[in-house]
């Protein structure tokens, strides 16, 4: 299901900011839990974008053929077969493969609950089995698979912005990060310093490239491509703030439906890059999925840097100083 109906005043009723918003931080929170790894967001991002088709081979990585992040490759969608989940009872198993409703999961066929115009299924769709086996396993070794679209974080702290010497990447007046193509001079600083390895360097024209959040469609109060594509509302869009009310919920309900290791990830405003304009609801530890388990923006420490250096310099001046005057004395 959309959630164009949640954001209050600040949605419209396409999902999108409602003119006079500005100001109004937006971002995606991911709810890994009720991806069905289908990858039409990756199609939706590739179509709307116009961003070249990514040249796919086997990577070793399950049905993951995206790989990761890159100039062609704005959304991924990352594919973990997990065989023997010793200790994990994974959410609602039994139920879904036996089609009834897994508890604390959203629903994937009709359901009366939903708003008109919703995702939901064609009608009498069947429910969607998140994990296959379930009936002959035993709850300490299940089968199970982990499924994650990712993109860019849109970082409240964001290295990319902070190093590029051309201005090329700015923030927008909904607080996410884009890049100017026509200003990027391709120099790759950005590249290095994302803490994510999102940002690429494209090889046709040797530009930096990532996820907009699509931010021509923003601004004309519509929703990312890829939120709008989703099936499952596996990602959802709206009013940070909002969101994470909402992915806070959700944890609760996913916990209490047996996945003792789900975690919020990219939420925490405190981290080392001040939280995440897209976060993540996760299975499993951040590695699980391939992701640095505690990112920090480089040039935050920037200042401390400084201030030692300032402090060896002193300390070298006065050693010149003691020496001259010792000189001079003799």
């Amino acid at each position: 299901m959309t959630h164009s109906a949640h954001g209050g005043d600040r949605l419209t009723l396409d999902g999108g900011p409602k003119p006079g918003t500005a100001g109004v931080r937006f971002g995606f929170f991911t709810d890994t839990s009720v991806c069905i790894g289908c990858k039409a967001c990756e199609v939706a991002c590739k179509v709307w974008n116009g961003v070249p088709a990514t040249q796919t081979a086997f990577t070793g990585h399950s049905l993951d053929n995206t790989g990761a992040l890159g100039a062609d490759a704005w959304r991924h969608v990352a594919f973990i077969e997990q065989d023997g989940v010793v200790g994990r009872d994974p959410v609602g198993r039994a139920q879904a493969a036996e089609g009834g409703r897994a508890p604390g999961l959203e629903w994937f066929g009709d359901d009366p609950g939903l708003p008109d115009g919703a995702h939901g299924g064609s009608a009498g769709a069947p429910a969607i089995p998140m994990f296959h086996g379930a009936e002959e396993a035993p709850q300490d070794q299940a089968f199970r698979w982990l499924m994650s679209s990712d993109v860019c974080k849109h970082c409240t702290s964001a290295a990319c912005l902070e190093v590029c010497p051309t201005g090329a990447i700015f923030t927008t007046e909904f607080s996410t990060v884009v890049v100017q193509d026509d200003v990027c001079n391709g120099c790759g600083y950005c590249v290095t310093a994302c803490p994510y390895g999102v940002i690429e360097r494209r090889a046709a024209d040797g530009g930096a490239y990532k996820c907009t959040l699509c931010y021509d469609r923003m601004r004309a109060s519509l929703q990312p491509a890829c939120a709008k594509a989703c099936p499952t509302d596996s990602i959802q869009f709206g009013p940070l703030d909002e969101l994470r009310a909402r992915a806070a919920d959700r944890l609760d309900e996913v916990l209490e439906a047996g996945q003792p290791t789900a975690q919020l990830y990219g939420a925490d405003p405190d981290d080392g890059v001040g939280g995440n304009g897209a976060f993540f609801l996760l299975l499993d530890d951040p590695e699980v999925y391939r992701l640095p388990p505690d990112p920090v923006t480089p040039t935050r420490n920037i200042a401390a840097m400084w201030k030692v250096a300032g402090a060896v310099a002193g300390a070298l001046a006065a050693g010149v100083v003691a020496a001259f005057a010792g000189e001079v004395r003799r």
